[in-house]
């Protein structure tokens, strides 16, 4: 059996948490939220979590080690977790963190990516029920994420790409394929697709 690195990615309302709930409740594979190396730090501290923490120790790990170090921050994580199966990876933005996992998993790092188009995730964001977010901080957003994290050249390289526009039972049948695609990679790892 083939065993999966499997990093979600796409800009803000496409639709990346429902995708990783989706898949972690099908496939049973653990997840890893890079985000958690953060958290984890500000707790251990003894600061409160909040944002301006968050920001504190994440940009403190990022002069250590780059714009990959969300992805050096998790990789003994991961490590550990693969010794049993496949991994969902949450939160990977940049092109670095991309490239580090690549370094370390070859092969068995696949990417998928979740795109929706602007006033999809527009009215998405304007309407959750958990920090909406205008219009405007949205497109700032999304050029904060592709200029300062690079996160445009995860999205360019993936392994397979879901348009989601639709509902999310529409969303939920399109993983239901990518993860009869990588089933079938498992079953017979020469296969070409």
């Amino acid at each position: 059996m083939n065993k999966n690195i499997l990093a979600v990615v796409g800009l803000a309302g496409a639709g990346k948490t429902e995708t990783t709930e989706y898949l972690i409740q099908k496939t049973g594979w653990p997840k890893v939220y890079f985000g958690q190396a953060v958290i984890d730090e500000v707790l251990k501290r003894g600061l409160p979590l909040n944002e301006t923490n968050e920001r504190l120790v994440r940009e403190e790990f990022r002069a250590k080690d780059g714009m990959a170090a969300m992805a050096v921050a998790n990789i003994t994580k991961l490590n550990e977790l693969f010794k049993s199966g496949s991994v969902i990876i949450e939160s990977l933005y940049s092109w670095e963190e991309f490239v580090k996992i690549q370094e370390e998993f070859g092969e068995n790092f696949k990417v998928l990516a979740i795109y929706s188009a602007f006033p999809t995730r527009v009215k998405r964001m304007e309407h959750r029920a958990i920090r909406p977010v205008s219009p405007e901080d949205l497109a700032k957003r999304d050029y904060s994420q592709i200029e300062n994290l690079h996160q445009a050249g995860p999205i360019a390289r993936a392994n397979w790409t879901i348009v989601n526009e639709g509902s999310l039972a529409e969303l939920f049948v399109k993983i239901d394929e990518i993860v009869q695609v990588i089933n079938t990679q498992d079953e017979s790892p020469n296969k070409k697709n």
